[in-house]
């Protein structure tokens, strides 16, 4: 099974677009407020969000395509 975390902030707007995208896929993913959880930031040095973390592996940095997306949480 897939693991996706979003990693978000409260202004992300380009974050609900990859949760549209994600719930169109019927995939479960888990937010992360970087404000919130600085450390996460550590693992993952992302300079803007949204930041998509599949399977332990930081894939994405902003939004991606949903082809893209697809492919990654369904291989």
């Amino acid at each position: 099974m897939v693991t996706v975390q979003i990693l978000t902030t409260p202004s992300c707007t380009s974050c609900a677009i990859v949760e549209r995208m994600l719930d169109k896929m019927g995939i479960k993913y888990e937010l992360i407020d970087i404000t919130k959880n600085p450390e996460v930031l550590q693992k993952y040095p992302i300079m803007a969000a949204p930041g998509v973390v599949i399977n332990g592996k930081l894939e994405f940095v902003g939004v991606p395509k949903e082809q893209e997306l697809a492919k990654k949480v369904r291989t």
